[in-house]
């Protein structure tokens, strides 16, 4: 007890440092915390300027890697079905879709004059492209690579044969049809069906997008302009927003929150990401599970969501997130609790009574990873533990960490898409993104079995046993799905919450 104490005293303080004075979160709500708000002008414009962390990647959406960028270009592009707040998937760019029996082929039928940003008609042919060239760039790795075929008709039909059996492949083509006439100015000149259309880019600094005026659902969207306005760090969104420059800005910490002025009301939700310190499981001494046990039993995970969210985050024990709800295994929560004579015990039979140094790489985008590495620093140093933080440019993070895996630890968030597969994908040993190089041949039986399931309760069981499984090996420590706290101007109503990377300014309108 005294060392939790202590371990919860150096968490505040630090989280202290950063804090302000102010209301506290209990003062707003989801319905607002009061009616009005500062003027901006941009009222009259029926634009918004929201702030987001992280530059836009690219402007090709089947290129894009980080959440950050594809929950920007969910607004200027659809598939043949979309995502639905809550989790489901509803026909776009198709009117209605069928899959078969036996989960080999899936029909679709093109929407009656649905047409691009531009006015051009799209065609099966735009369809049967753009599926064609997504599935080659996610490579023979992916789950596209059991598309057989994509059968196009003129009729409007379009028909994607499997060479085996996937329930979930459908979630896949929500993956963004563009014109193949514009092939090599995707990257500078995207043309989507979504809501809103290219305007304007300045990397580093913001995307301007503006109403698609041939959008296909009438009336939307409610706003002619939206600037997503780049602000690495969100201790300068919070002032910005408080100075009226900005709008809209997520993922905030309850300290934050405490510092806005009364112009905006802030909706609690949840980010939707796996949040912890991943580890590479080929880096001694993190080779060894005994190691990875122990350091899960000496962290404390409750503390990391009192300290920066205030509590509301999800306390999770393996890799995938409570929204999931039919495939979740809450089972593995309290797999861990917090223990550090237990994690003691385990070092020591790892050969390490006297602990050992190593360093955890955090990106720089999201300041609540700094926050949840310094409280497992210190909660580390009291079972003898050393660990280092080096925060760096998401950018080299991309490149060192995920995609080059030369690193011990880091603290980042994770995430999926609708297809419970998408979860464990980057875990089997062979995947070109498993960068905790993490390998267990059990997993990746059980892993085959659930993609290939066709009975939904078979399915529920195989990915309820291979959270287990990374529970039980404690393949990284998975701390939470994080709180989601945005900051809305108190003259805007509608914002939504996805369980993927989206965010929806189509449903974005002034009071």
């Amino acid at each position: 007890m005294k060392r939790k104490i202590l371990c919860s005293l150096i968490a505040l303080v630090t989280v202290l440092a950063l804090a302000a004075c102010g209301k506290t979160p209990d003062n707003q709500g989801g319905s607002g915390s009061s009616n009005g708000g500062e003027s901006t002008g941009r009222e009259a414009t029926n634009s918004v300027v929201v702030g987001i962390t992280q530059d836009i990647d690219s402007l090709d959406p089947h290129n894009a890697v980080s959440a950050g960028t594809r929950e920007v270009l969910f607004n200027m592009f659809e598939g043949l079905v979309q995502p639905t707040p809550e989790g489901e998937i509803e026909p776009a760019v198709a009117s209605e879709f069928t899959v078969s029996e036996d989960a080999t082929f899936i029909t679709f039928q093109l929407r009656d004059g649905i047409t691009f940003c531009d006015g051009t008609p799209i065609t099966v042919q735009d369809v049967k492209y753009s599926i064609e060239r997504y599935a080659g760039i996610q490579g023979e790795g992916s789950a596209f690579s059991i598309l057989k075929d994509i059968v196009a008709s003129e009729d409007g039909t379009i028909v994607v044969n499997l060479s085996e059996p996937n329930t979930e492949f459908v979630y896949e083509l929500t993956c963004a049809i563009i014109p193949q006439a514009n092939d090599a100015n995707v990257n500078t000149n995207p043309i989507g069906s979504g809501p809103f259309m290219y305007d304007s880019f300045i990397p580093g600094e913001e995307l301007v997008i503006k109403k698609n005026p041939n959008y296909w659902k009438e009336g939307r969207p409610y706003l002619d302009e939206v600037t997503f306005k780049i602000v690495a760090d969100t201790d300068k969104a919070v002032t910005q927003l408080n100075a009226g420059t900005l709008d809209i800005v997520q993922y905030l910490t309850s300290d934050q929150v405490m510092t806005l002025n009364d112009n905006f009301y802030v909706m609690d939700g949840s980010i939707n990401y796996v949040q912890g310190m991943f580890l590479n499981n080929k880096v001694e001494p993190f080779n060894d599970p005994l190691v990875r046990q122990a350091i899960y039993y000496a962290i404390d995970r409750q503390n990391i969501s009192d300290m920066l969210f205030g509590g509301k985050s999800h306390i999770i024990g393996t890799n995938m997130i409570p929204a999931a709800t039919k495939y979740y295994n809450a089972d593995t929560e309290d797999q861990y609790p917090y223990d550090p004579a237990k994690a003691k015990e385990l070092l020591k039979q790892a050969g390490y009574e006297n602990g050992f140094t190593f360093t955890i790489q955090v990106p720089n985008n999201y300041p609540p990873h700094k926050g949840t590495a310094e409280i497992i620093a210190n909660c580390l140093e009291e079972v003898g533990i050393t660990a280092k933080i080096n925060e760096i440019e998401f950018t080299s993070w991309l490149s060192d960490v995920y995609k080059d895996r030369k690193y011990e630890a880091t603290v980042v968030a994770v995430d999926g898409r609708l297809a419970p597969y998408t979860w464990f994908a980057k875990n089997e040993s062979t995947a070109s993104n498993n960068f905790t190089n993490y390998s267990n041949p059990q997993f990746d039986e059980i892993f085959a079995k659930a993609k290939a399931a066709i009975d939904p309760e078979e399915k529920v069981g195989y990915y309820k046993q291979l959270q287990q499984i990374l529970a039980d090996d404690a393949a990284s420590i998975y701390v939470q799905d994080p709180a989601n706290q945005v900051a809305i101007r108190n003259t805007l109503t509608g914002y939504v919450f996805y369980p993927v990377s989206a965010q929806d300014m189509s449903v974005i309108k002034y009071k």
